[in-house]
This record gives structure tokens, sequence and C-alpha cells, in this order.
């Protein structure tokens, strides 16, 4: 074995330089070559990579984003595509590959790992902490850090102006960083994709907690929330190439309902890209950094297939089809935790 390419695909999210950065020191103390692909799965398809080593990966570990670029490129949505990627793989001398992403791209990294035997090694990313098989993923730390702290600045002005000020935070399907921005942020409701919403019940708690002196209202949504009244709000039907609908508007529409519902002036604030942009925090790059080393000494032992995962405090490899057979949604703790800090 002599060269190993990795790459980042789907979202982009605070660490993802972290791992880049270990993965590379990692291989190359092995006397390994590192390079990476652009673009996500797009990189590999096309044959565009770039050199990496000790140098050009120095002082990233900080800087959010990933120096690789990014898509939601699916091979398996394009036709000859993963020829295309077993063609280049010989072309270019890669030996084995570390792909980094949340559900999409790993699905695809075990699709190639099961059906084509390809030499692959998954590290798990995305703010939305909906991966299988690991305790947490990197990124998700900082997202719910920046929405804690965006929640909290909001308190004064919803105060101020005796409002009720509906924080959209991000969250397909699972409601993990509305789960912990709401509660510790202090939200009167907190609303996951886990639960379906009843604007009803939602008035209800704000005018109870009026009726006992509070002056304003703070709710935090998960965008992809839906209501029993009207479902799920999306901005357009068009799928992406995962199979995906475009979210987001949910804060919006929660905020015009619940003033109709209980005549209390109401505004939205969606946070948006905000949670997945800037720096990590401390946690997301020493959890960034721990897989980057476990996924380059995966591939140094040819132990194909796996994925670096947090077990407790350790980091250990999973079977990648574990980390990708179904979401880690919200369990019943959880939700139970949500419910009572939204009464």
């Amino acid at each position: 074995m002599g060269k190993v390419a990795m790459l980042t695909g789907g979202g982009d999210c605070p660490g993802l330089n972290a791992v880049i950065a270990a993965a590379t020191r990692t291989l190359e103390g092995a006397g390994l070559d590192a390079v990476g692909f652009l673009e996500g799965w797009k990189g590999p398809i096309e044959g565009n990579i770039c050199d990496l080593n000790k140098k050009n990966t120095a002082h990233i570990i900080g800087t959010g984003g990933t120096i690789l670029g990014t898509s939601r490129t699916n091979p398996y949505k394009k036709e000859g595509a993963v020829a295309k990627i077993k063609d280049n793989f010989k072309k270019l001398g890669i030996d084995a590959l570390i792909a980094i992403g949340g559900e999409d791209t790993l699905g695809v990294a075990t699709k190639l790992y099961a059906q084509e035997k390809m030499p692959v090694v998954g590290v798990p990313k995305t703010i939305d902490n909906d991966l299988s098989a690991t305790d947490f993923t990197f990124g998700f730390d900082t997202a719910v850090n920046i929405a804690t702290e965006a929640i909290d600045r909001v308190h004064t002005t919803a105060a101020s102006h005796r409002r009720v000020l509906v924080v959209e935070v991000m969250g397909r399907h699972a409601g993990w960083i509305a789960a912990y921005a709401g509660i510790c942020g202090d939200a009167d409701v907190t609303l996951v994709p886990e639960v379906k919403a009843n604007v009803d019940a939602i008035a209800a708690t704000l005018k109870k907690n009026r009726s006992e002196g509070k002056k304003y209202n703070i709710v935090v949504v998960s965008e992809g929330v839906e209501f029993e009244q009207t479902g799920m709000v999306t901005q357009e039907k068009e799928l992406d190439a995962f199979g995906h609908v475009r979210l987001g508007g949910v804060g919006d529409a929660l905020a015009k309902m619940l003033e109709k519902a209980t005549g209390y002036e109401s505004r939205s604030m969606v946070l948006g890209h905000l949670q997945r942009g800037g720096n990590p925090s401390a946690f997301d790059r020493m959890l960034g950094t721990r897989f980057g080393v476990k996924a380059a000494q995966l591939v140094i032992a040819k132990d194909f297939g796996k994925m670096a995962a947090l077990k407790g405090n350790d980091i250990v490899g999973v079977p990648l089809k574990d980390a990708t057979g179904e979401l880690k949604v919200l369990n019943d703790d959880f939700k139970n935790l949500v419910n009572l800090f939204s009464k």
C-alpha cells in the first residue's frame, strides 16, 4: 500500500479539517502518501485530486469548512459513475479511501465496499448527530453551542418587545440540535421531528406561561418538524441527489400560526448555515482529530468496511453498515426530557 485518498461529502461541518490533518499526519508517519479528492464524490468520479502532507495541512485544525471542498454528488444517481470511480482509483494508484461524511456520503461508501469490494473506511460527520454506531459526531457540539448562544441573545429582544420569538434550527429527521439548544437556551417550547407538533397545544402552553407572569416566549423548532394540522414545511418539492426535499421556512410559518392562535406579536429567526459555519469547538477539534487518526490506523491495518466511532470515551472501528443502516433519532428519554421542559 502506497497512496491513500480522502474526501469530504455532504454539508460542510466544523471539524472536517481536523480529521484531514490528523489522518494525513498518521498516514505520513506510516510511510504512506495522502491525497485528497476534491468536492466530495465528484472528485473520484472526475479524478480531481490534490496532494496532502504535514506541511499543507498544518494549522487547519481550528478552521471551519473543508480544504477539500464538498458536494452532494451521488455516484449511484449518475450513469457510469461507479465505474469511473474504480477506473480513476487504478489510474491514480489509489490503494484505499477515507470517506468523511454523514448519512448520504457514508451510505455511498457502504455500497462501494459491499458491492464493489473497494477498500473504504468511514469517518462520521454531521451536525445533526444522527449516525448510528457512534455516540457523537463531530460538528454537533459546535452547532449546539452556536444555536444556544443565539437563543440566549434573543431572550432580551423578545422580552423588550413582549414577543413570541421562534428560532428555527437544523435537523431534518433527528432533533438532537433542537433538544440540546432548546433546553440549554431555556426555551418555553422545543419542537423536534420525532414528535408531531400541535399548534393549539403550543399556544396553550404560551398562554399559560403568560398567565403565570412571563412577558415573552421563546420557541425552538427543528426544520424537519411536522405539524398535525398542516404537515411538513418545505421550500420546494424537488429532490436532491439523495432524495431529500429542501427544508426551511417552518419557523416563519409557526410564528404566523402562533400569532393568530395567541394574539401575541410573533417573530421568527432562522439560524440556517450559521450553525455549521465558523471555527469548531475544542470538543469537535479533538473528536475530529481522534477520528482521523483512527481512520488512518484502520487503513494501515487494511481493516476496511469500518467506520471510526466514539463509544464512551474510546474511539473504535465499527462496521459501516451498522452506522448507515438506520438514523439515530431521539430516544424516549430525550423525548420525555424535551416534553418536560416544554410545559
